[in-house]
């Protein structure tokens, strides 16, 4: 019995455009799973178009439930360290032609809203916001929505409700009545 390989979806990615500005971060990245092992592959191919050979990736063991060694991608293996010290946040991936290239994770469960400003942010040329701040930013950011939607449905089903149109348009501060029949 032969066995297809699943097809590779693509990486959710974002990068930092080519610009003078350095900053914190690279870019972002947005897997569909926790799953380190199938989830690498298509974010090495896509990357090895940027940043040449991904030889080495360092990640933090605290979004991930199990970090293998190595990982074939590709042409080749990838080996993969972790660091507790690293921010959870984070993943460092190590090139022969660039050097490094360090990345906001955003976890899979991610509301699709919330991960699109999280990849914007991490990839504006010269931001200063390391990976936690950014999460941490949007965490805050994701709690005024939440919290601006149930205080507009409460609103509605306490008995608020926005008010009726004016019946008569008014002409500056009063009503002007006009007569039915205009005398000349």
């Amino acid at each position: 019995m032969t066995t297809a390989a699943a097809p590779l979806l693509s990486a959710r990615l974002s990068l930092t455009p080519k610009t003078t500005l350095v900053g914190l971060l690279d870019g972002a990245w947005w897997p569909r799973s926790h799953d380190l092992a199938a989830e690498l592959p298509s974010l090495v191919d896509a990357l090895e178009e940027h940043f040449g050979r991904i030889t080495r990736i360092a990640v933090n063991p605290t979004r991930w439930p199990v970090v293998p060694h190595e990982v074939a991608v590709t042409g080749h293996t990838v080996r993969v360290g972790w660091f507790t010290e690293q921010d959870p946040d984070k993943m460092i991936l190590l090139s022969y032609t660039v050097g490094r290239c360090d990345l906001l994770v955003i976890p899979p469960e991610t509301e699709p809203s919330s991960a699109a400003r999280l990849m914007t942010a991490a990839a504006l040329p010269g931001s200063v916001l390391a990976a936690g701040a950014l999460m941490s930013d949007e965490a805050a950011t994701g709690r005024r929505m939440r919290d601006a939607r149930s205080s507009e449905d409460a609103w509605e089903t306490d008995g608020g409700a926005a008010r009726a149109p004016l019946r008569h348009p008014l002409v500056g501060a009063r009503m002007i009545p006009v007569p039915r029949r205009l005398r000349r």
